[in-house]
């Protein structure tokens, strides 16, 4: 590290904290001042005792910084002797600075922070939804971000995240999804933007759903044969009939179906994305044309403290792929979703079963509703 002005200070503290036995020693990267030591796990993480951990203060590397963050220290080991010590006290921002003055490793970890202490803050909230979104949908695009600041330090910040926008195809979903990240990072830390990146999301949307070439019922039925393994036959067959996401599968309740219920109704778990939900069988004919009242699920890693929906989610793509079966796993969903508007099964019902809101049914199967009800109109004019 290169040497500072202040260094011979520093280290005279460090040593005075070092005879106090206070845990604590002070840091200087670059031009920052942090804390360093044995601290409790912070939010959200898997540990379970106390380990070395850095409190990122990003106080400036000054003679005066020395003297802020000597107080910091004292306060901080005050903290965990009295066990009172609470991350969120240093993460959300930290102490001294606003959030936009914050160097960005700063601004990123409390960012993290407050998203997951927001989002585990709702009622309705499920620990392993909260942590596949953020891994899913943000933590990939704010490590880009990290990236390209990095690697362009004359960029301001504004131009580091419009930077990133662009990275990503345009009009596409990662488009999409970066930028809905990006923006309520810039809203947590209070960066205004010139240009709102909406602007730059592009067009994509469920028109893909729209234009999707879904498989017909005999494709679906024909497929089945290709899958050699019996266990992940019963994946597949429970995706066809049940419009289950890949996940939901390892999640539910089969109870029903093996007892041999004539409704065979099917139970997808609270650990799952969506939380509880019931579903029935989209046609009740598949039940037994895959042989699903025998439960024969294939042996996946569940425990959600070491792996997560998404990964779980994954390793059925992955066997979609290694069978060489002609759609994907989201195909069948889609394929029920509109099974379901063909029979005439009320919106709010058949949203309810593939476990999200009216409107997100509504917008995604806009083409086939409104082709149902527009058939169901002019059935009735006739009538009369």
């Amino acid at each position: 590290m290169d040497s500072h002005p202040i260094d011979a200070s520093l280290d005279g503290i460090n040593q005075r904290l070092k005879v106090a036995k206070l845990g604590l020693k002070i840091e200087r990267r670059g031009q920052k001042l942090n804390l360093r030591g044995t601290l409790p796990p912070r939010p959200n993480s898997a540990k379970l005792s106390a380990y070395q951990q850095r409190i990122p203060l990003g106080i400036p590397a000054s003679e005066e910084g020395l003297q802020k963050i000597s107080l910091v220290a004292t306060g901080v080991a005050a903290q965990i002797i009295a066990d009172t010590f609470d991350w969120y006290d240093y993460l959300e921002i930290a102490p001294g600075l606003t959030r936009a003055n914050a160097g960005l490793p700063v601004q990123l970890d409390a960012f993290e922070t407050h998203f997951f202490q927001q989002r585990l803050e709702r009622t309705d909230a499920k620990p392993s939804s909260v942590k596949t979104t953020w891994q899913k949908a943000y933590a990939p695009y704010l490590r880009k971000l990290q990236v390209i600041a990095s690697q362009h330090p004359d960029l301001s910040l504004p131009e580091a995240i419009y930077a990133t926008v662009q990275s990503t195809k345009a009009n596409s979903r990662s488009r999409q999804v970066c930028c809905t990240a990006l923006e309520s990072f810039t809203t947590f830390v209070g960066i205004p933007l010139p240009t709102e990146l909406k602007s730059f999301a592009g067009n994509y949307g469920n028109s893909k759903t729209q234009l999707r070439n879904l498989p017909t019922d005999a494709e679906i039925l024909a497929a089945y044969e290709k899958i050699p393994n019996p266990q992940w036959q019963f994946v597949y067959g429970i995706m066809a009939t049940y419009g289950l996401r890949n996940h939901e599968v390892f999640f539910s309740d089969y109870t029903m179906l093996a007892d041999g219920d004539d409704e065979a109704i099917l139970e997808v778990l609270e650990s799952t994305k969506t939380g509880q939900h019931d579903v029935w069988p989209f046609p009740r004919d598949w039940i037994d044309a895959f042989n699903l009242r025998d439960i024969r699920l294939p042996k996946v890693n569940t425990d959600l403290s070491k792996t997560t929906l998404q990964l779980i989610g994954q390793q059925v793509s992955k066997q979609f792929k290694r069978y060489k079966l002609p759609f994907s796993p989201y195909d069948l969903r889609h394929a029920w979703a509109v099974r379901t508007i063909g029979a005439g099964l009320p919106d709010t019902v058949s949203a309810r079963m593939m476990g999200h809101s009216v409107a997100i049914h509504n917008n995604t199967y806009q083409r086939w509703i409104t082709r149902r009800d527009q058939r169901a109109a002019v059935r009735a004019a006739m009538g009369k």
